[in-house]
């Protein structure tokens, strides 16, 4: 009981902190730190709309976060959450414009998210390729597959995947089929993202696989020895991981813009490392994590509208949380690594 204490007071510590410094800030800035703090709670969650809008913020927060936890506990550093979500955007807007029918009723959801899911996971599976048969450093190549993939959708809406009138560099809205059904403007993608969280922690808690997975995460010479290859297992991880945050593409399109453009993602996959990190890595925890920057991103829109807290400040307010979220979270992360015996000490 005291360890789950001690688990919970280091996200807590973080934001509790982060929100003394932001006041710190807004009051340099010269803004009224209650009047912005007020909007800021009103606009996460004091209303319905607010708290839909802070749901929908945080689905491909919580996808993209519980890709970067399953690929850091394997000892993979996964930088390419964002370059999965538009790989699995992509490849979702190509399935749903390309091959599917225009008529066609609800079914059409299950292909698109398929398709979302396998773009990210071919995404995923490359750097993997890359740094088991080449020894290329994956915190490398996920990073500039990032910019592959941005790029790769502006190339796709300006070509092969532009809208038939050819007005703007953007794709042809989705069928009304391949939509995710809605109910009152919260669409089935935020069920769909607490599912995989379970799935995600069921595989790495309770499965062979996931064993496998976290014994090369924590000693990766001692799994050689034991005839696990850290490559082979490596390449699984960030392929689930590619799958994850490219599902979170494929819901993001079918359930938020209905067509792909370049900008689709504010950079949930960047954020996604500190929501991991928060979470100290454990998919349950990804939940409430992704929950509070999804939270704070939608407030810190009221900020803007009611206090009228200029974007550049509430930027700073959000860059404030990440670094000292991220800074409790290595903190913790390496201290629990300290109190791992040595070889000799066991």
């Amino acid at each position: 009981m005291k360890e789950r204490l001690r688990v919970l007071a280091s996200p807590i510590a973080a934001a509790l902190a982060s929100i003394g410094i932001a006041v710190g800030v807004l009051l340099a800035l010269g803004h009224a730190p209650l009047g912005a703090l007020e909007a800021l709670v009103r606009g996460a969650g004091g209303s319905p709309a607010a708290w839909t809008g802070t749901l929908q913020k945080s689905t491909p927060l919580l996808l993209t976060g519980l890709a970067v936890a399953l690929s850091f506990r394997c000892g993979v550093w996964n930088i390419g959450a964002e370059g999965q979500l538009y790989a699995g955007a992509l490849a979702a807007t190509f399935v749903a414009t390309r091959w599917l029918p225009a008529d066609g009723g609800a079914w059409l959801v299950a292909p698109v998210l398929v398709a979302g899911a396998l773009g990210g996971a071919g995404f995923g599976a490359l750097a993997g390729w890359l740094r088991a048969a080449r020894g290329v450093s994956e915190v490398i190549s996920t990073i500039l597959l990032n910019f592959v993939a941005i790029q790769l959708v502006a190339y796709a809406i300006q070509g092969p995947l532009q809208e038939a009138p050819r007005a703007y560099p953007q794709s042809d809205p989705l069928p009304h089929g391949a939509m995710l059904p809605a109910l009152d403007r919260l669409h089935l993608g935020v069920p769909l993202a607490l599912i995989a969280a379970l799935v995600v922690a069921f595989l790495i808690d309770r499965t062979a696989v996931g064993f496998r997975l976290r014994a090369v995460g924590h000693a990766p010479e001692a799994a050689r020895f034991a005839g696990l290859s850290p490559e082979r297992l490596g390449t699984l991880a960030l392929a689930l991981a590619g799958g994850l945050a490219g599902l979170a593409g494929a819901v993001e399109l079918a359930g938020m813009t209905g067509r792909l453009y370049e900008g689709l993602s504010p950079g949930p996959g960047y954020t996604a490392i500190a929501v991991a990190l928060l979470a100290r890595l454990a998919p349950l925890a990804v939940i409430p994590s992704a929950l509070f920057f999804g939270a704070l991103a939608n407030g810190a829109l009221a900020m803007q509208r009611e206090a009228a807290i200029p974007s550049v400040a509430t930027q700073v307010v959000q860059g404030i949380v990440i670094l000292l979220s991220v800074g409790f979270a290595l903190g913790r992360l390496s201290l629990a690594r300290e109190r791992v015996p040595s070889e000799g000490e066991a």
